[in-house]
């Protein structure tokens, strides 16, 4: 183990957010640096349990306290050697996750988890700052044509490791560029672009060919790519958003958080000098209190929102776990992200009746009502509690109902699931000979350390459907579930 007592030594700690009135001033990632050694003591902490539950915690199955120790002991070049062994991208992982591997830490269970998420992602950006991340391309190749639909990190992953063991792979992207939801719905002072370009260069160079600008199902049918490849793996995520249909839902200014985010991206990408949606000078209502709600109020407060509310209809969590939330488990208990450190008012028990129009017929606000749950589960109003809140931009962060039920589906004939998803076999295969599933767009909506699990899991019944091989990893079937 790290060290037998560092636990007791050392307690946690992790890096330092930027200040808020710095920050907000750019879109530069919101942390500090966070010097090598303080992180190797951090790396310490871990206990190397005789039965270690952070890897019950995290789908891919991190070998977490062996690259602990290696970081321990200054041995970085091992530990991400040991790192990529399970993950593709630690560095999307290490930005991303949510981290129910430091949820289900055995530490945890009286004190505080080790910084397991802080110690994978100074691994990665050690590794590529010194060079240890190179291309490795297939030492033979097998003939076979993959297409990998949806660039995200599902589609990434299942790509990287076809790749690897000699398939031609094409991954199709109907964005004008590649990397799915990485590239436009993540903000980015959550993870620059950069991480995700030099890792897609990686790809390139190892033989992965992308095809963005691609609408697949429309620029190129289910015919031709049945046609053209021995192979399909629907990687497009769960992309059908969930809607608020109450009166005045028509209103100009009431839009869904994914036809607001990605053009924060295109700015920052420079391909225009303003967002066509923007929160300048306005009184900005989100209605979803989740990750995405998150990246809108942090998007809200640097285009200079005058005022954000954010609403959610769940009651405010507990700060603590519950009888109901026991470890390992993942805790829904009360957070504080850098975004709702920076402002804003957040709303629980709360429900949208109406939104409301001025005489121009844009949006001038919306009628709320605080609720309860009744015996039976259901919402239901709190008479007297009505009241307006003033708005001119209200963004729709309630989460997604699946995949888009659109013409690539259609065509191709897959059937789906009682949820509405992609269904598969115990090999990631859909109804459909040699088509195959991965990411939201079977599983629905879910963290993105189960895409890359996913993605790494079909991309094993992929290889082993073509050549009869058994030799990629498949961390999860398709059948697991999170822990929490």
């Amino acid at each position: 183990m790290a060290d037998p007592k560092g636990f007791l030594k050392f307690p946690r700690e992790t890096p330092t957010r930027r200040p808020v009135p710095l920050r907000l001033r750019d879109w530069s990632e919101v942390y500090e640096e966070f010097p090598d050694d303080k992180l190797e003591r951090q790396a310490s902490r871990c206990m190397d349990c005789g039965i270690p539950f952070c890897h019950q915690g995290c789908p891919l199955g991190n070998l977490i306290p062996e690259w602990n120790n290696l970081v321990h002991r200054h041995d970085w070049r091992e530990a991400i050697e040991r790192l990529h062994a399970t993950n593709n991208f630690p560095e999307f992982t290490g930005t991303l996750c949510p981290a129910p591997c430091e949820a289900a830490c055995v530490l945890g269970i009286n004190s505080d988890p080790v910084t397991i998420k802080q110690v994978e992602l100074q691994v990665i950006d050690h590794a590529f700052k010194e060079g240890w991340v190179t291309p490795q391309p297939p030492v033979t190749k097998t003939g076979k044509k993959v297409a990998v639909v949806g660039s995200g990190p599902a589609g990434l992953a299942a790509a990287q490791q076809l790749t690897r063991v000699g398939h031609d792979v094409v991954v199709f992207e109907r964005a004008d560029r590649i990397g799915g939801l990485l590239r436009y719905g993540i903000p980015e002072f959550k993870m620059q672009k950069s991480r995700l370009d030099r890792r897609l260069q990686q790809m390139r160079a190892e033989g992965t060919r992308f095809r963005a600008s691609t609408d697949v199902g429309t620029d190129i049918t289910a015919e031709q790519l049945r046609e053209e490849y021995d192979a399909i793996v629907l990687a497009g995520g769960a992309t059908a958003w969930r809607d608020l249909p109450v009166p005045g839902r028509e209103v100009e200014g009431v839009y869904q958080a994914m036809e607001y985010l990605p053009w924060a991206n295109h700015v920052q990408q420079g391909d225009i000098d303003a967002p066509p949606i923007t929160a300048e000078g306005k009184d900005v209502v989100i209605i979803g209190g989740g990750d995405t709600g998150a990246d809108c109020l942090g998007t809200a407060h640097r285009q200079g929102a005058r005022s954000v509310t954010q609403l959610e209809i769940m009651p405010m969590p507990p700060e603590q776990r519950t009888p109901g939330m026991p470890w390992p488990t993942y805790p829904m208990v009360y957070r504080v992200s850098s975004a709702h450190e920076e402002g804003g008012q957040r709303l629980y028990s709360v429900n949208t009746t109406e939104f409301l129009a001025d005489a121009d017929g844009k949006l001038r606000g919306l009628r709320i009502v605080e609720v309860r749950r009744d015996s039976s589960g259901r919402f239901v109003p709190i008479e007297g509690t009505e009241r307006e809140l003033p708005a001119q931009l209200v963004l729709l962060a309630m989460g997604f109902l699946g995949p888009e039920k659109g013409k690539l589906l259609t065509d191709l004939g897959v059937e789906l699931d009682q949820r509405g998803n992609v269904a598969r076999d115990a090999n990631f295969m859909t109804s459909v000979e040699g088509v195959f599933s991965a990411g939201d767009m079977g599983r629905g909506q879910s963290l993105i350390v189960w895409a890359i699990a996913e993605g790494r899991s079909a991309a094993a019944g992929v290889d082993a459907y073509l050549t009869g091989r058994d030799v990629l990893p498949k961390p999860i079937a398709p059948t697991d579930r999170p822990i929490s």
